[in-house]
């Protein structure tokens, strides 16, 4: 009886792909790459036609004799690593660790892990693919040539431990950019005006919208008050009533960046947090009776295409839990963007019908949450359209145009199961649905108030995890596998920090960029990049070979390198002098920036090597023992509020205290802080006085 090898990524994607094979497999674990270039030199021959020089990794020499041994006891061994380009290179190295022949289809690939897909994988093995592989070489060695000779010149002239990246500081770059943009913003007064009217069938508002025809901008209270002295006295009466039907498409199913978009914004999962649950899923988790399966196909992916026979799965589903009007016409499959991977499926649940209510108790309460956000996004985007019955209602004052707007849901198709998250949700305004058809033109109405309001226009919002991987899908800067790794890159090596979930520049990040804005304009260059990832697509489709594209881009590199090494002179990085002494050698304590924000160190390093933490007070005190709250940060990098006074004392608040004690029982109150409005809340439970402080 023939025997065959399964060599997968990881030990949870081995445990459940064993479970569909028989006797006859044995299913082993890479633990990813086992073949790498040099930790300690460049491994890149830039006079050789960049000839990369591979290493087995340190650590992994018993691994790799393991599976050595394993090969040689069987017929037959098959590389299951992932789906993509980088899953092909760790079969490619194998294939050179275990002295495979690339000529012998030794190579499978699967989507998902189920019994169906694994045993259609065995049925279809092919060669690996060498323009994969090449495409994933160049990747890799750009990086490297890039990360290896541009970071020992941010050592040399600003200071040790720095590193530049091909890719992580092009994302610095949009935060910096950002941030420039913020601080030139000026910002415009303006004032808007609403009417808040009666008719016979209820109230409704309108706002002020044109004059003789003419947009009106109304940008001071000298103009406000023109318009208000104008329309006193005169009659509101209702001009022109227009119905309209408006149709909703569902949104695709999930690709990467989609869904770490839409679990930041309604989970509040960072992009890491996100790719390492859908990891756990895509790989199996133990169900019980089914035991350990799949429940999601792969995660890393940017296609929006779906199978067949999950598309006849959902169907069947829908029509048994909505009916025939739910479904539509014909399956609905969406077209892709760019050059997304064709032969990938966007990211669905294996099973349509194994719904997220099945997996309660079984599944982390997280994970559940996931699966639930990927299991309706894919069943609604197979469901019919939403129709949605619009009104709008002009009223006439004068010269002076006021319009209102109202829509009612007629049918909700989609709707009854999954609405797309916004970044910026608009405010729900109840009252306003009863504007109904009763509403008629020629009718008067009755005017209760003006609201004349006073706004100023807004800078551009700040980065979040999810608008900066949003920000980098657009613009073509790296890809699905690199969008979570390179953001969680930058904050580690303290170039970018997170607030209140939105990304700032430290001062070191804004100093790095400047540096390389100045003379590695290449580098940080959006379209320059984005040309790359088109170049390195080509490689992989076979159209240019992966050396020409790597000579192309490092020729000119390494003369700017050459020439910002004679222009750039030392970078002194001025650090802030506190009050507080060193408790060793009595120096001023000097204010620098850590991983997780400010620190207090002694500027006698090396020869003391005291730091302290550098606290920024609240303005509060602390409802324990009265000792000022400062800001304090958790090992993982989390703001929270804590006691002055600790260990002595250990009240913490994950919830910024708010400035004042609560007027009911004198206690702590916190602020909280949503889309539609501010308040503080207090925080002994037997009270619970809140105080609405604004209203978005």
């Amino acid at each position: 009886m023939s025997k065959t090898l399964v060599i997968v990524e990881s030990p949870a994607k081995a445990k459940s792909i064993s479970k569909f094979l028989g006797s006859r497999y044995t299913v082993k674990a890479s633990m990813g790459h086992l073949r790498d270039l040099p930790k300690s030199q460049l491994g890149v021959d830039v006079d050789h036609d960049f000839e990369p020089k591979y290493i087995a990794i340190r650590g992994r020499g018993a691994l790799i004799k393991e599976l050595r041994l394993a090969a040689k006891g069987v017929d037959k061994v098959l590389l299951a690593s992932d789906p993509d380009r980088e899953g092909e290179a760790i079969a490619w190295h194998l294939s050179f660790l275990l002295g495979l022949d690339l000529n012998n289809k030794n190579r499978i690939e699967f989507h998902e892990i189920t019994k169906t897909a694994i045993q259609a994988a065995l049925k279809h093995p092919r060669q690996i693919d060498p323009n994969r592989v090449d495409a994933q070489q160049a990747r890799r060695v750009l990086d490297r040539l890039v990360g290896y000779q541009l970071s020992p010149l941010l050592w040399r002239k600003i200071k040790k431990g720095l590193s530049a990246g091909r890719v992580q500081s092009v994302a610095v770059r949009l935060v910096d950019d950002r941030e420039e943009q913020i601080r030139a913003f000026v910002s415009d007064e303006y004032w808007s005006l609403t009417a808040d009217l009666q008719f016979a069938g209820g109230k409704f508002h309108a706002k002020l919208l044109k004059k003789s025809g003419q947009k009106v901008a109304i940008v001071s209270k000298a103009e406000m008050e023109v318009v208000l002295d104008d329309l006193s006295g005169k009659d509101f009466q209702v001009s022109d009533v227009r119905t309209k039907e408006k149709k909703r498409l569902p949104a695709p199913p999930f690709i990467t960046s989609s869904l770490q978009q839409e679990a930041h914004r309604k989970l509040g999962f960072s992009p890491k947090r996100t790719m390492m649950l859908a990891q756990q899923l895509y790989e199996g988790l133990d169900l019980g009776k089914e035991g350990t399966v799949g429940l999601i196909t792969y995660m890393r992916t940017d296609s929006v295409k779906i199978a067949e026979t999950a598309q006849a799965e959902a169907k069947e589903w829908i029509l048994s839990q909505y009916g025939n009007d739910y479904y539509p016409p014909e399956p609905r499959q969406f077209a892709n963007k760019g050059r997304a991977q064709e032969a990938h499926e966007a990211i669905r649940p294996t099973v349509a019908k194994r719904t997220p209510d099945l997996l309660k108790g079984i599944l982390s309460r997280d994970q559940l949450r996931l699966y639930r956000l990927l299991w309706e996004r894919f069943i609604a985007s197979q469901m019919s359209v939403a129709i949605m019955d619009t009104l709008t209602v002009d009223v006439l004052v004068g010269e002076y145009l006021f319009r209102a707007n109202a829509s009612t849901v007629r049918f909700p198709g989609f709707l009854a199961v999954y609405e797309e998250g916004k970044d910026e949700a608009e405010p729900v305004d109840e009252e306003q649905n009863s504007l109904t058809l009763s509403v008629s033109p020629g009718e008067k109405l009755k005017l209760i108030k003006l609201q004349d309001k006073q706004h100023f226009t807004e800078p551009p919002p700040r980065y979040t995890e999810a608008s900066l991987v949003r920000k980098m899908e657009e613009e073509g800067i790296g890809r699905p596998s690199t969008y979570a790794p390179t953001i969680e890159t930058i904050q580690s090596r303290g170039y970018v920090v997170k607030e209140e979930k939105q990304l700032l520049p430290t001062e070191l990040g804004e100093i790095v960029i400047t540096l390389l804005k100045e003379h590695f304009p290449d580098i940080l260059n959006l379209e320059f990049t984005a040309n790359l990832e088109e170049k390195l697509d080509l490689i992989e489709e076979g159209s240019a070979p992966w050396k020409s594209v790597v000579e192309d881009y490092y020729t000119p590199f390494s003369v700017t390198l050459a020439e910002a090494e004679e222009k750039i002179g030392k970078v002194k990085i001025e650090d802030q002098v506190s009050e507080e002494l060193c408790d060793l050698c009595g120096r001023n304590m000097v204010i620098k920036m850590g991983r997780y924000g400010k620190f207090l160190a002694c500027p006698g390093f090396p020869e003391c090597r005291n730091t302290k933490p550098l606290f920024e007070e609240v303005g509060t005190n602390c409802p324990k023992c009265t000792k000022p709250l400062v800001v304090r940060r958790s090992k993982k990098g989390r703001k929270f509020y804590g006691c002055s006074g600790y260990p002595e004392c250990d009240f913490v608040s994950w919830e910024m205290p708010a400035p004042d004690p609560c007027p009911e029982c004198q206690q702590l109150m916190v602020i909280k802080s949503s889309k539609r409005q501010k308040k503080y809340v207090c925080t002994n439970p037997e009270c619970r006085h809140t105080l609405v402080i604004e209203e978005s």
